[in-house]
């Protein structure tokens, strides 16, 4: 798809030998391998334009890639679209993909101007940015909870209609940053202003909030893959039930174990989700809430692979299906290589789960225990450490990141639950008093 306001340039590949496939591969974490293994399994060459706050050394770069372009996205957007654009006229590649939330607006703007694979400019800002999600699903008649647009935090009225307890989140938000609920309209106003704050302070812009009546239930996370419309969904994963205040992401194990009439139920609303929204090319990382554990409502869906490649890992273990190579293709402007078969995920092959390691408080971490040893389980296959002594965790509604993800395969999701179980026990991170970290 592309935006017929924007120019089209010529397409210089018309005249290039047939080779591999080559796909830019924006703010990837070198740390997280996936996308980069899948790569190379899909013979996809990749131009990575590194995180502004990594190093990668040119003689020890990742699978697949060959090429490293330095670009500012998240502050210089336009100079990185002009940067980009010179390279596709002097050596052009085949399409552009982003695992990294905050990016999809400006990989669909590159595609655009490019004439390459995409969502298109308007579908991409309108998956990320909540309020217009929010809206478009229920202009489609999906399950919507109770909500309101907040673009001024002193012009609450609307908000304080709703339902209570309420979430209040960022509309242009990832992960979890600043989502908070509050629990009565007296708090409201306090809870707003808390995360325009912490959005101001994180994000490049603060685009508004959304507050949204609280959802009970299990949460569930959907992998999928949609190309020329159609879309399949690949694996199911529970993700736990948080009730809050702050919602701090903890497991994902997959498959979930549902009743075949919710599993139908969910994939319902994913597919129609994505008729709503416009979705129909490329990965997507859908998280919804079972209300009342049957009743599936739409939280938010993602137009990437979702978690820097952890959703690969899963969906890849869960089914046997190379998810971030299938994307690559997509974004290459190949057919993904899956059967003809229904919307309906095939059945599991085993299971696998990631366990996040929760923050568990805050301040500077003097040590994290447990996690050489959890290393060494032949039941683990990747332990990711973001957080390390001498980083500075700060309180939630803040979002500092994730200390560690311990990514492990299982004969089922009984025994990833079992395992989880082990981990929260023996993995604990020490702080220094508070007043030492600042």
């Amino acid at each position: 798809m592309t935006n017929a306001a924007t120019e089209h340039l010529t397409d210089p590949r018309a005249d290039r030998p047939s080779g591999r496939p080559t796909v830019v591969l924006v703010y990837q974490r070198t740390s997280l391998p996936w996308v980069f293994e899948s790569a190379r399994r899909a013979g996809i060459d990749l131009v990575l334009v590194p995180r502004p706050d990594e190093d990668v050394d040119a003689d020890r770069l990742p699978p697949g890639v060959v090429d490293v372009l330095r670009l500012d996205v998240d502050h210089a957007p336009a100079e990185a679209l002009a940067a980009l654009v010179a390279r596709h006229r002097s050596d052009p590649f085949d399409g552009i993909v982003t695992l990294y939330d905050p990016a999809v607006p400006f990989v669909a703007d590159v595609a655009d101007a490019l004439g390459l694979p995409g969502l298109g400019g308007d579908v991409a800002r309108a998956v990320q940015d909540k309020r217009l999600m929010r809206r478009a699903l229920a202009d489609a008649g999906l399950n919507v909870p109770g909500f309101a647009a907040v673009d001024d935090p002193g012009a609450l009225d609307e908000a304080a209609r709703l339902e209570f307890p309420v979430v209040v989140k960022p509309a242009n938000g990832f992960s979890s940053l600043g989502v908070t609920k509050a629990d009565t309209a007296e708090e409201l106003a306090a809870v707003v202003a808390e995360v325009w704050q912490v959005c101001a302070s994180k994000l490049s812009r603060v685009t508004g909030l959304v507050v949204e009546e609280y959802l009970d239930g299990p949460e569930l996370a959907v992998e999928s893959l949609a190309h020329g419309g159609r879309v399949q969904v690949l694996s199911i994963g529970y993700k736990g039930e948080p009730v809050g205040p702050y919602f701090e992401e903890g497991v994902y194990r997959a498959p979930a174990p549902l009743p075949p009439h919710v599993q139908d139920a969910v994939v319902r609303e994913v597919v129609a989700a994505h008729a709503a929204l416009g979705v129909t090319e490329g990965p997507t990382h859908t998280e919804l809430r079972l209300r009342g554990g049957e009743r599936p409502y739409l939280l938010e869906l993602g137009a990437r692979v979702g978690g820097s490649g952890v959703s690969h890992y899963i969906a890849h273990h869960v089914t046997g299906t190379d998810l971030a190579a299938q994307a690559l293709r997509i974004a290459a402007g190949l057919a993904p290589t899956l059967p003809e078969t229904a919307e309906q995920p095939a059945p599991a092959t085993g299971a696998a789960a990631n366990y996040i390691v929760p923050c568990g408080g805050s301040g500077r971490i003097v040590a994290l225990h447990g996690l050489e040893e959890v290393a060494k389980d032949p039941r683990v296959d990747h332990l990711v450490q973001m957080l390390h002594p001498g980083d500075v965790v700060r309180p939630y509604p803040d979002f500092t990141g994730y200390p560690a993800f311990v990514l492990s395969h299982h004969p089922s999701t009984a025994d990833a639950e079992e395992f989880h179980r082990y981990l929260a026990e023996h993995i604990r991170i020490d702080y220094a008093p508070e007043g030492d970290a600042k």
